[in-house]
């Protein structure tokens, strides 16, 4: 499977649908799954611009027809009744085949998805044309009973979308990219399963983020991976 990984640097605002479709019609030849980060519809410090800049699903509709070529999996803001879910999209063969809507919303710190989004209740799997495939959002990964909840569902690719500041800076580089590595590593393992995981860049209010997407094989090695802080877009054979 040939999996591209796009290290975006979403802005807040809606623009952001059209730079995903540019991005989805450069790379559809090229690639079977194309992987974009956490709330990259939408930009990461959303507040109370979440009650105008949230998606309705039927907005999204050009990433389903799109997806008839090639299978997408974006972050975004998305309007449910009368709350809002943090969520992770798969389209593919032109329909939204699963919404993942983050369970765990960090609400500490830096930190206040707690306030603004109604958190999901469960982690599932779903069969793809390419294997039986897991979502995960950022704070997800970071509980172990959630490791537990995936290898019971025994996926054989698990795709985190991230939007994971910069912080933690010492001579031997990021704390934080150390933590998440060996997060990923551990659920990659436990799971024996392959981990997509695409971190955003970019500045927003203060935050920097660092990017470091990578791919994990099932034995916790890191197969691929792109830079810090640069937006890039790379395709790989998994």
């Amino acid at each position: 499977m040939r999996v591209s990984l796009v290290q975006s640097s979403p802005k807040l605002n809606r623009s952001n649908l059209a730079d995903i479709i540019l991005h989805v019609e450069k790379l559809k030849d090229e690639s079977d799954l194309i992987v974009f980060p956490e709330l990259s519809l939408n930009g990461y410090m959303l507040q109370d611009k979440l009650y105008e800049d949230a998606w309705n699903i039927e907005e999204l509709n050009e990433l389903k027809k799109l997806s008839a070529d090639v299978d997408i999996v974006v972050g975004g803001a998305m309007r449910d009744g009368e709350v809002f879910r943090n969520a992770a999209l798969y389209f593919s063969d032109a329909k939204l085949l699963s919404q993942h809507n983050k369970v765990h919303l960090p609400n500490y710190g830096m930190f206040e998805e707690a306030r603004y989004f109604e958190a999901g209740k469960v982690f599932e799997s779903f069969d793809t044309k390419y294997g039986k495939t897991s979502m995960l959002v950022c704070e997800d990964l970071w509980h172990t009973s959630v490791h537990v909840d995936l290898v019971k569902e025994n996926p054989d690719y698990i795709i985190a979308l991230v939007a994971s500041p910069a912080r933690g800076f010492s001579d031997d580089g990021l704390d934080i990219e150390t933590q998440w590595l060996e997060i990923v590593k551990t659920i990659a393992k436990e799971c024996e399963a392959q981990v997509v995981f695409v971190n955003r860049v970019g500045f927003e209010d203060g935050l920097g983020f660092w990017g470091g997407s990578c791919v994990v094989g099932s034995s916790g090695k890191v197969l691929h991976k792109l830079p810090h802080y640069e937006k890039i877009v790379k395709t790989f054979n998994i």
